[in-house]
């Protein structure tokens, strides 16, 4: 006589995950996904491991990952390990030529390589790049104005070689992409007037989601997305929500230039832009492949 065995529960919920998941790999196949990876998660080697996991998992459902990193406190580690002194304005640091030298050094080194050797770990194929190669992004230098608290007027501060994206050559992603690898890119760029800028990550990731005419972008941070006043997370915004959120004080500080970041993107062609928390496992994979999604989604 024989006796039927109950299926393993442990493995039926992970079957009809797997289920839940199918519609969205089908509706997201061919598709463009910006992720910029940053904030504490970078120093984290279990969570690197897991950005680097479903970074790879993605490419392997037929998805075209674009990882963007950013860098702030191990460039100024570095600086500190160097005995470069930093210079800050309104909380943005100037970035003179040395300091320029050592974000370069930081940034398009260490950090690219070591998510290139992460993705690696995890059985994809990774390419490391910065801005500059290929002419993939040109910069210009960002322009700054500050008010006297005297005599009210404004004046222009010089933040030195820091920049924003003025054009992106997507040319050279495709072709990585198209041959089966992850771009991986440092948010570095090279100005007509032959100089190395330095670019906000969040900045750099919108500018290359918008012309790579994204179907995501991901800003991953240190926070579970927008917060309403009572601390409870608002999951779906468009543009005049967030002006309505920004004058109510609702968001404010770090989160605002990340919401214009989001904003700018989905005006440019971005299909949807997501704040999520990187330091939660596979947030990414939970807002892309589950009904309930996992942080604040932006879209027009």
């Amino acid at each position: 006589m024989t006796q039927k065995h109950a299926p393993d529960s442990a493995l039926l919920a992970k079957a009809e995950t797997l289920t839940e998941a199918l519609p969205y790999m089908q509706r997201y196949a061919g598709k463009t996904f910006v992720v910029k990876y940053g904030g504490h998660a970078m120093g984290d080697p279990e969570l690197a491991r897991d950005f680097a996991e479903d970074v790879v998992l993605l490419k392997a459902v037929g998805i075209n990952p674009v990882v963007v990193h950013g860098g702030g406190p191990q460039i100024g580690a570095m600086l500190k390990q160097l005995d470069v002194e930093s210079e800050f304005i309104d909380g943005l640091r100037v970035t003179d030529r040395e300091t320029a030298r050592v974000a370069e050094m930081v940034l398009s080194g260490a950090i690219n390589k070591e998510l290139v050797s992460w993705i690696g770990q995890a059985g994809g194929r990774a390419v490391g790049i910065s801005g500059k190669d290929g002419g993939f992004v040109t910069a210009t230098k960002v322009r700054r104005t500050q008010k006297d608290p005297d005599s009210n007027i404004e004046r222009i501060v010089d933040l030195g070689f820091v920049g924003e994206p003025s054009h992106v050559d997507r040319s050279l992603l495709d072709t990585i992409s198209s041959a089966g690898m992850i771009p991986v890119v440092a948010p570095i760029g090279i100005g007509e007037d032959g100089h190395t800028y330095n670019i906000n990550a969040d900045t750099m990731a919108g500018a290359v989601a918008a012309a790579m005419g994204a179907s995501r972008l991901f800003l991953l941070t240190d926070v579970p997305g927008v917060l309403d006043k009572k601390g409870n997370l608002l999951t779906d915004l468009c543009p005049s929500d967030i002006g309505a959120l920004r004058e109510d004080g609702t968001i404010s500080g770090g989160m605002i230039p990340k919401l214009e970041t989001c904003v700018q993107a989905v005006e440019s062609g971005v299909d949807a832009a997501v704040i999520l928390d990187g330091r939660v496992p596979h947030a990414m994979l939970l807002e892309v492949f589950t009904r309930r999604g996992a942080g604040t989604l932006v879209r027009v």
